[in-house]
């Protein structure tokens, strides 16, 4: 069994989602790992991962029109607006959705779905950097 770790950055310019399939499979094929389980966690508290369809684009655009209905920025419920009137939106959205997923690896690839891919999703409306930690256990 072996294992392989490291940080991935991604510079984001505000909401939406950042595919970040390719910078992970780049990753996981210098591990030289061939089957196991890859595990991905977002190291922050106002964005999430998904596993989402990766053809058409109008999928993530209905997603975020969807969650900017169900947790609008600025509503008046929220008493956190440290940061601004997205910054409590963020955190419940991130809570709605996922900081961490397990892909199963075989023949050195991820096996994701013909139409998925790996997804940041920002939360915020302004720039940031955030940080993935990526590991594989396998062989």
């Amino acid at each position: 069994m072996e294992q392989a770790q490291t940080q991935i950055t991604v510079t984001l310019n505000g909401r939406g989602m950042t595919d970040i399939t390719r910078q992970v499979a780049t990753w996981l094929a210098q591990t030289g790992i061939h089957t196991g389980v890859l595990h991905l966690f977002v190291q922050h508290t106002s964005c999430s991962l998904l596993i989402q369809e990766n053809a058409d684009p109008t999928v993530q655009s209905d997603l975020e029109r969807f969650l900017s209905r169900l947790v609008p920025d600025g509503d008046a419920i929220f008493q956190h607006t440290a940061e601004g009137a997205d910054d409590m939106p963020a955190h419940v959205r991130a809570a709605l959705t996922a900081t961490s997923l397990s892909i199963p690896v075989g023949q050195g690839k991820m096996t994701l779905g013909i139409w998925q891919g790996i997804y940041l999703y920002e939360h915020r409306q302004q720039p940031s950097t955030r940080r993935i930690i990526a590991h594989i256990t396998g062989c």
